[in-house]
C-alpha cells in the first residue's frame, strides 16, 4: 500500500460538528459504536463524522506526530472520560465457597453421616431392660458417667473433618491467591511503544489512554482499540476475535480500523488509541464472559459477526447468539464451565491414576472389614449364645452396627491418600515462588515438574545462547575485506552515502541506539538487535543516521517490504523528486547476493556481478566469515528509472531482482560467558542441547563449538533446513517419522531453518519411539514465528525481555533474564518437585499399608479396630497435610543433576521406593502386632482386647497408638531419601519447615496421649512407657539401614506402580477420535474425550462451499505445484492464542506444508485429508494480496465432517 497520500492529511481541515458537552469532541458511546464497525463501514463512519482520521485526532486533542501531553491532569482526565486500560478480573472464591468444595469430598461425607448417626445413637437411652438379654459385648457398661461419654466419639469425628476441609480450603485459598498475584505480576510486565510530548516512550499497558498515539510492530500483542494513522505492509492476525485464520491487511485505504487482543503478523505502524479496557472489543467480550475463565485458561469461544458462536451440545453442531441476548450469555457461561479444562501434565496424570487405584483397594478392604464385623457379631450373639433377637435391643444392636461403619469408614479414609493432590499442589506453588527468584516466571503450574523430565532441549541461538547485543566486526566493501571495521576515509564517498543512507531508512524506525544509562556503559540498544548493529555501525563511520531519518520520515516511505521468516530480507522503497524510486534492501548474504547483478568496486562504481564472481566471493568472505560464528548480511539497492514507468510493486519476485551490492557485514553476537558451563551440566544430566537457529550454518556450527553443543571428535549432524526437509521427506514429499527418526538422535545443529522445521523437529522427537524413553522436549523461542513450536512442546520457554508477546503467549515458562543458565534452574526444580512427590508418596504408603492392615485384622480378630476413628484422622492429618508440607518443600541440591531424567513412562514408584514401603511396613507390623497380642505381659498392664462397647481408654492400645505415630515420625525421616541413599540426615537442617513439623506433631502428640482422654481413646503413659515407644520408633531408622543393604537388584518380585496411561490401553475407536487433536495426554484419558475444538457460524458454509467449487473449475499455470501463497510468511502457522483452550489443533496442517525453497508437490503427513493441489491466481509475490484461496480451503477441511483420512473432496462437499 502506498503511505505517500498519509501525510497529505496535515493541509485537511477536519470537518467537525462540534456540539458536544464534554471536553473532547466525542464520546465514550460513539467511538464505541465505531470500534463495533470493520473495514470499510468503519473508514466511512470516520469520514462522515470526522473527515479522516486527523479529524478524530483532533478531536481527542492528541497529535498523530506528537502525541500526548503526557500531563498529569489530563492523563488522569481521560481514564476518567473514557476508562482505564484494565479489565477487572473475576471475584476469587471465597474462602467459604472453598469450604464448601473441600466438604464435598464423598470420604469425608460419609464420615459426616456416620458421626452424625453415632451422636444421635449415643444420645438414646435404652429402657432399662436387663442389657444382659442383648448379649455378652453389650454388657458391662461401668457406670453411668462412661455410658454419657458416648457423643464424645462423634463429636471428634466432626471436630477432625471441620480440621481437614479448614486445612483443605486454605491451601486452595492461597494457590488462587498466588495465581492471582502470578497473573498481575506477567500484567504489570507487559509494555507498550507510545508517543507523548514527541518522545517515544514505554510505558505499562495499564497506563495507556484513549487519544495515545502508539507504535505498533511485527510480533505485538494490541493492548487496545485504535485507528491506523500511518502504516508499512501492516497484517493482523484477528483469528483470536473473528476465528478467521487469514491474516487481514490494514491499510488507510480500506481498512484502518484495529482490535485489542490481536497480533501483528507483518510491518509496522502508528496508531490512534480509540478505546481500551473493558470497552475495547475484548474488553467488552470478557465482559459478556462474567472476565474471563476460572484458572486463567483460554477460553474455546470465537466471536463471529453474529455473536458468540460455539460448539454446540452434542460437540458437532454450532449455535450461534446475538451478543446482546442476556440469556445466551449466561447459558454460555454454564456451558462453558462443563468444557474439560486444560489437560494435566504427566505427573498429575499419574497420581490420579495411583490415587484412583489405591482408593478402589480402600474402598475393597473396607466393605470386608464392614462385612467380617457384621458377620461375627452375628455369629457370635445369635449363634454361639444362642440368643433370641429382642426388640428392646435393637437401638443397642444399631449403635454396634454404627460402630462397625464406622471403623470400616476409618480404614477407608486412612486407605486413601487425600494428602496426594495437597502435596503435589503445595510442592508445585513453593516451587514456581521459589523460581521467580531464579528469574523463571511459571505460566502453568504443571510445567515446573514436567520440565524435571526433559530429556532434550532444542535451543534458540540469538539471544538465549548469544548475549543479544549485536556488533558489526568485519566488513567487504569495495573490493576489501577489512577485518575490523575500517576508518570513514578508507571507503569511497559515493559508497559511504548509500550504505548510510541504506542503514538508515531500511531499518525498523522504532529501533535505534540510545545513551548508556550510566557513566562509561554501552549504549542501549533498543528495537531490533540486528539493525542496532547496522546502525552501530553508521555511528562508527561517524555518520548519524537520526539527520537522514528526519530527513525521510516515515510517512514519506512509498514502501516497505518488511522483514519475515519467509523472505529472509527488508526493503524499503523511496519516491525521488522526478518520478523515479529507488529500494534499499539489506538480508541473509546468501540469500540477497543471488539476487545481485552488480556490486560496488573500490571507485564507488558498479561492476557486473556473475556468478563466478558470487562463488569466489561465498569462498573466499562470508564462508572465512562465518567459520568465526559471524552472521552475515548483505546490503543492496536498485534503482527503478521514471522511464520504464511504475513497478508492479506486488509482483516481489520482480522487484527483488537485479540487485547492485554495496556491502557484506559481519555482525558479532558473543556466547554468554556462563553458557558453556550450563551446557556441560544439561548434557551431565542426560539432557541433549540442540541449536535450531535462523543463521548460516557455518556461523551457527562455530557458535555451537564455542557452547560446547558440538565437541571435536563427537559423532554428530548438523544440518541446512533444506537438507533436512529433504531427508525427512519421501517421494511424494510427505513427512516421514521414520526418517526423522534416523536423523534426530545425531541432530545437534539446524541452520537457516524456518519456524516450520523447528515445529517438525519437535513434534518428530516427542513423537518418536525409537529410544526406550518417550522424549519429553523443550522449547526456547523469542520470536513470533517459534509460537507454534512453543505451543507443541512440553514445555515452552519464552524470553521475558527479548520475546514477542506472541511468544510469550505460546509459552509455559517466561525466562525473565533471557538466559540459558535459568533454564538449568527450572530442570532443577522440576527434578525437585518430582521427588519430593515420590518421597511423600513413600512416606504415605507406608502409613496407609500398615494403618489398613491393622485396622483389618484387628477389627476381624478382637472385634474393635486397635487404632479408633479419631486416633486414624489424628494419623491421617499428620500424615497427609503436614508430612506433604514437610516433604514437599525440600530444597534442590545440584547433585539432582547427576542423575538421568525420568521419561514418560517411568513409574512414580521405582521398586527401590517398593522395597523401602514393603520393608518398613513388615518392620512396623511386627512391633504393632507383638503389642497388640502381647503388649500386656510386656508392659504388665491390662489387656485392651474385647473391651465392651464404651469402655474407657486402656493403656494397652494408648501404647500402640503412641507407638505407631512414634515410627511415623521417624519414618518421616527415612522418606527424605528415596534413591537408596544411606544419610537420611544430609541437609535435615536446610528445611527449616521439615524440622519445625516433626517437631510440633510430637509435641502434639504428646498433648493428645497425656490429655487427650476420652476424644482419643487415650490414658496417660508414665516416661518408662514413653520412652519405650520412642525406642521403637527410632528402630524405623536402624531398620532402615537394613533394607538400603539389600540390593533392589535381587528382590525381583518388586513391582513397580503408577506408571502413565499407555498408547496401548487406549480403545481404538478412542484413538481415532484424538488423531486429529494436535496432541494427545495419555495420563489424562480418564478425564479427556475427543472434541470438537472448530467452530464456524452456519452462515459461512456457503461460501465455502463455493469456494469448493472454485477450486474444481479453475486451471492455473500452478496446477499440481505448491503456490507461493503456501509460503506465505508467517499466514499458515499463527496460533490463536486468545480464546482458545490450548491445544486447539492450530492451523498446522499447513506448516509442514514445504520448506520455501522446494517447489516440489508436498503433503502432511497422513493425519488431515490430504491436500488437494491448490490452485490460484498466477501471483508470484510471497505475501500475496490474497491468500485467503488456501486459507478458506483449510477451513473447509478444518470445519468438515470428520472423514476417512483421504478421502476425495467432492465426498467433503456432499457432506457439507
Amino acid at each position: 500500500m502506498s503511505t505517500s497520500q498519509s501525510h497529505k492529511y496535515q493541509d485537511r481541515i477536519p470537518v467537525a460538528d462540534a456540539n458536544h458537552d464534554a471536553d473532547f469532541g466525542c464520546t465514550l458511546k460513539e467511538l464505541r459504536s465505531l470500534m463495533e464497525l470493520r473495514g470499510p463501514e468503519g473508514l466511512q463512519r470516520i469520514q462522515e463524522c470526522y473527515g479522516d482520521v486527523q479529524g478524530l485526532c483532533s478531536r481527542l486533542k492528541s497529535s498523530p506526530t506528537e502525541g500526548l501531553s503526557g500531563q498529569a491532569e489530563d492523563i488522569e482526565r481521560r481514564k476518567e472520560e473514557f476508562g482505564k486500560n484494565f479489565i477487572p478480573p473475576k471475584k476469587p472464591k471465597t474462602f467459604l465457597q472453598l469450604v464448601w468444595e473441600a466438604l464435598q469430598d464423598v470420604t469425608l461425607i460419609i464420615l459426616e453421616v456416620a458421626a452424625i448417626i453415632s451422636l444421635g445413637l449415643s444420645f438414646y437411652r435404652p429402657p432399662d431392660t436387663e442389657r444382659e438379654n442383648c448379649g455378652r459385648a453389650a454388657g458391662g457398661v461401668e457406670d453411668e458417667g462412661e455410658a454419657e461419654a458416648g457423643w464424645i466419639e462423634g463429636a471428634a469425628i466432626l471436630l477432625s473433618v471441620i480440621c481437614v476441609v479448614l486445612v483443605t480450603a486454605f491451601n486452595d485459598w492461597s494457590k488462587e491467591k498466588q495465581f492471582r498475584g502470578l497473573q498481575s505480576r506477567i500484567e504489570q510486565e507487559q509494555k507498550f511503544t507510545v508517543i507523548r510530548g514527541a518522545q517515544v516512550i514505554q510505558i505499562p499497558v495499564a497506563e495507556m489512554v484513549v487519544g495515545d498515539i502508539a507504535q505498533v510492530k511485527y510480533g505485538d500483542l494490541l493492548p487496545a482499540d485504535g485507528v491506523l494513522i500511518q502504516g508499512n505492509d501492516l497484517k493482523i492476525d484477528e483469528s483470536s476475535l473473528t476465528g478467521e485464520s487469514d491474516h487481514v491487511r490494514k491499510t488507510l485505504e480500506k481498512d484502518p480500523m484495529l482490535l485489542s487482543g490481536t497480533h501483528v503478523m507483518e510491518g509496522s505502524g502508528r496508531i490512534l488509541v480509540t478505546a481500551v479496557g473493558v470497552n475495547s472489543q475484548t474488553g467488552i467480550i470478557f465482559t459478556l464472559l462474567g472476565s474471563g475463565d476460572d484458572d486463567g485458561e483460554k477460553d474455546t469461544d470465537f466471536i463471529t459477526d453474529a455473536g458468540i458462536c460455539r460448539p454446540g451440545k452434542d460437540g458437532t453442531g454450532v449455535d450461534t447468539e446475538p451478543l446482546s441476548s442476556e440469556d445466551g450469555i449466561d447459558g454460555e457461561v454454564k456451558k462453558k464451565s462443563s468444557l474439560p479444562k486444560k489437560e494435566k501434565s504427566v505427573l498429575q496424570g499419574k497420581l490420579t491414576k495411583l490415587a484412583v487405584q489405591i482408593g478402589k483397594a480402600g474402598l475393597f478392604m473396607s466393605a470386608i472389614t464392614v462385612i467380617i464385623l457384621v458377620v461375627l457379631f452375628f455369629v457370635d450373639t445369635f449363634w454361639i449364645q444362642g440368643l433370641p433377637w429382642i426388640k428392646d435391643c435393637t437401638p443397642i444392636y444399631i449403635q454396634f452396627f454404627v460402630k462397625f461403619f464406622i471403623i470400616g469408614v476409618t480404614v477407608l479414609v486412612v486407605a486413601v491418600p487425600e494428602g496426594l493432590p495437597l502435596a503435589v499442589t503445595i510442592s508445585l506453588a513453593y516451587s514456581v515462588k521459589k523460581m521467580m527468584k531464579d528469574n523463571n516466571l511459571v505460566r502453568h503450574l504443571d510445567a515446573c515438574e514436567t520440565m524435571g523430565n526433559a530429556t532434550a532441549i532444542c535451543s534458540d541461538k540469538t539471544g538465549t545462547l548469544t548475549m543479544n547485543r549485536m556488533t558489526v566486526v568485519q566488513v567487504y566493501v569495495g573490493d576489501r575485506h577489512y577485518r575490523k571495521v575500517p576508518e570513514p576515509e578508507m571507503i569511497p564517498g559515493k559508497i559511504m552515502d548509500l550504505l548510510i543512507t541504506g542503514i538508515s531508512v531500511n531499518c525498523a524506525y522504532t529501533t535505534k541506539i540510545m545513551s548508556p544509562e550510566r557513566e562509561g556503559g554501552l549504549p542501549r540498544q533498543v528495537g531490533n538487535k540486528t539493525e542496532c548493529a547496522l546502525l552501530g555501525f553508521a555511528l562508527d563511520l561517524r555518520r548519524d543516521y537520526q539527520i537522514i531519518r528526519s530527513e525521510y520520515p516515515e510517512e514519506k516511505l512509498f514502501k516497505v517490504y518488511t522483514f519475515n521468516s519467509v523472505r529472509k530480507s527488508m526493503s524499503t522503497v523511496l519516491k525521488n523528486y522526478d518520478g523515479s524510486y529507488r529500494m534499499f534492501s539489506k538480508g541473509a548474504s546468501e540469500i540477497l547476493l543471488k539476487k545481485c547483478c552488480k556490486i560496488l568496486t573500490a571507485s564507488g562504481e558498479p561492476k557486473f556481478f556473475k556468478p563466478r564472481d558470487r562463488d569466489d566471493l561465498m569462498k573466499m568472505v562470508i564462508e572465512p566469515m562465518a567459520s568465526e560464528g559471524l552472521r552475515t548480511i548483505c546490503l543492496a539497492y536498485r534503482d527503478f528509472p521514471a522511464s520504464e514507468g511504475e513497478p508492479d510493486w506486488d509482483n516481489e519476485t520482480d522487484i527483488l531482482t537485479g540487485l547492485t551490492c554495496i556491502c557484506v557485514v559481519g555482525i558479532e553476537d558473543p556466547v554468554r560467558p556462563e553458557v558453556p558451563d550450563a551446557i556441560r551440566k544439561c548434557q551431565r544430566a542426560g539432557i541433549t542441547v540442540r541449536m535450531v537457529t535462523g543463521d548460516n550454518i557455518n556461523t551457527a556450527r562455530a557458535i555451537a563449538t564455542k557452547c560446547g553443543i558440538i565437541n571435536p571428535g563427537d559423532d554428530f549432524l548438523c544440518l541446512e533446513g533444506k537438507e533436512f526437509n529433504r531427508r525427512i521427506r519421501n517421494e511424494l514429499g510427505e513427512i516421514e517419522q521414520e526418517r526423522i527418526d534416523r536423523i534426530w538422535p545425531k541432530l545437534r545443529v539446524l541452520a537457516r531453518s524456518s519456524p516450520t522445521d523447528k515445529h517438525t523437529l519437535v513434534k518428530g522427537i516427542i513423537d518418536s519411539t525409537v529410544v526406550e524413553q518417550r522424549q519429553v522436549v523443550a522449547v526456547t523461542g523469542d520470536g513470533t514465528n517459534d509460537g507454534p513450536a512453543l505451543k507443541k512442546a512440553d514445555v515452552g520457554f519464552a524470553m521475558g525481555i527479548a520475546g514477542t508477546d506472541v511468544a510469550k503467549e505460546a509459552s509455559d515458562i517466561i525466562l525473565t533474564d533471557d538466559n540459558f543458565s535459568s533454564i538449568v534452574k527450572a530442570v532443577m526444580w522440576g527434578r525437585n518437585v518430582y521427588d519430593s512427590i515420590s518421597k511423600f508418596l513413600q512416606f504415605q504408603l507406608t502409613v496407609n499399608v500398615v494403618a489398613v492392615i491393622v485396622a483389618f485384622t484387628g477389627a476381624c480378630i478382637t472385634q474393635d479396630s486397635p487404632l479408633k476413628a479419631v486416633q486414624m484422622l489424628w494419623v491421617n492429618l499428620i500424615m497427609d497435610t503436614f508430612a506433604s508440607l514437610a516433604l514437599a518443600t525440600e530444597p534442590p541440591t545440584e547433585s539432582l543433576l547427576l542423575r538421568k531424567p525420568y521419561g514418560r513412562n517411568k513409574p512414580l514408584i521405582s521398586r527401590t521406593m517398593m522395597k523401602n514401603i514393603l520393608g518398613h511396613a513388615i518392620y512396623q507390623l511386627t512391633i504393632i502386632f507383638t503389642l497388640l497380642f502381647a503388649g500386656e505381659q510386656i508392659f504388665d498392664i491390662d489387656s485392651g482386647r474385647n473391651a465392651p462397647l464404651h469402655a474407657p481408654p486402656s493403656e494397652h492400645y494408648t501404647i500402640v497408638f503412641n507407638t505407631f505415630v512414634m515410627m511415623q515420625l521417624f519414618n518421616e525421616i527415612n522418606a527424605r531419601k528415596i534413591h537408596g541413599e544411606r544419610n537420611v540426615f544430609d541437609g535435615i537442617f536446610n528445611n527449616l519447615i521439615f524440622c519445625s513439623i516433626v517437631f510440633g506433631t510430637f509435641v502434639v502428640q504428646i498433648v493428645i496421649v497425656q490429655f487427650g482422654g476420652k476424644p482419643f481413646s487415650c490414658v496417660g503413659l508414665s516416661i518408662d512407657q514413653w520412652l519405650w515407644c520412642i525406642f521403637l520408633g527410632f528402630g524405623c531408622l536402624l531398620w532402615g539401614q537394613l533394607i538400603t543393604t539389600i540390593p533392589t537388584s535381587r528382590l525381583k518380585f518388586l513391582k513397580t506402580a503408577g506408571h502413565g496411561t499407555q498408547k496401548e490401553e487406549i480403545p481404538e475407536e478412542e484413538l481415532e477420535e484424538m488423531e486429529d487433536l494436535d496432541e494427545i495426554d495419555h495420563a489424562e484419558m480418564e478425564l479427556r474425550r475427543g472434541q470438537v475444538l472448530w467452530c464456524r457460524g452456519l452462515q459461512r458454509i456457503q461460501t465455502q462451499i463455493r469456494v469448493v467449487n472454485a477450486f474444481r473449475q479453475t486451471t492455473s499455470p500452478y496446477e499440481g505445484l505448491e503456490t507461493p501463497e503456501s509460503r506465505s510468511s508467517i499466514h499458515n502457522f499463527m496460533t490463536h492464542p486468545e480464546f482458545r483452550i490450548d491445544d486447539s489443533e492450530p492451523a498446522i496442517p499447513l506448516i509442514d506444508d514445504t520448506d520455501h525453497e522446494e517447489d516440489a508437490p508436498t503433503k502432511r503427513n497422513a493425519v488431515p485429508p490430504p491436500l488437494p493441489p491448490v490452485v490460484s491466481s498466477p501471483n508470484q509475490n510471497n505475501n500475496a494480496t490474497d491468500s485467503r484461496s488456501f486459507h478458506r480451503h483449510k477451513d473447509i477441511i478444518k470445519t468438515a465432517i470428520p472423514q476417512p483420512p483421504g478421502s476425495p473432496l467432492h465426498s467433503l462437499e456432499t457432506s457439507l
